[in-house]
């Protein structure tokens, strides 16, 4: 019993200090490469992306310096009624381009962090501090299995519970 207890209490222990450690961004992220087109690999999910498929995201940077957010899905099935929303992302001063607040409705803004992203922005992870948020992004809408393990690996090493990722219908 005592054995037991040890084990729980050190894996919760593990479990909150990964929670609590920073979490990590790339070192730099050069927006006009990082804008177009993105499909979502993989996420977590979230009440607002419910029943979506074939999400993808466009980001268009602006002469006033914020960029421009278009989310788009299929509603309920690969080729259902498309929803759509758009926002803008303020890019946070002196973090290299790679923390971002996204702001669908005023004035609530939301951290976009990108904490993985491919040399040649082929692929892009996008996460929260509190880890309760995470999309995986590629320039396809397919990923290979080989790159797609080698970052569901490093967000595990970042503190994010892989278990909750889900892979996002596309076509």
């Amino acid at each position: 019993m005592l054995i037991s207890l040890s084990i729980a209490l050190a894996t919760l222990f593990i479990s909150c200090s990964m929670r609590s450690q920073t979490l990590q961004t790339v070192q730099h992220v050069d927006i006009s490469r990082y804008a177009g087109k993105w499909y979502e690999i993989a996420s977590f999910p979230q009440r607002f992306q419910k029943g979506c498929h074939c999400t993808t995201a466009e980001y268009t940077a602006t002469e006033k310096g914020y960029i421009i957010v278009e989310n788009r899905c299929n509603k309920g099935s690969l080729r259902g009624k498309e929803s759509y929303i758009k926002g803008k992302a303020f890019v946070e001063p002196n973090t290299g381009n790679a923390k971002l607040k996204v702001q669908f409705f005023w004035p609530f803004r939301g951290k976009y962090w990108i904490i993985d992203l491919a040399d040649d922005y082929g692929y892009a992870v996008v996460g929260h501090p509190n880890r309760d948020y995470l999309w995986i992004l590629c320039r396809t809408p397919k990923m290979e299995q080989a790159t797609y393990n080698k970052i569901v690996e490093r967000v595990k090493r970042q503190g994010f519970d892989i278990s909750r990722l889900q892979i996002t219908p596309q076509l």
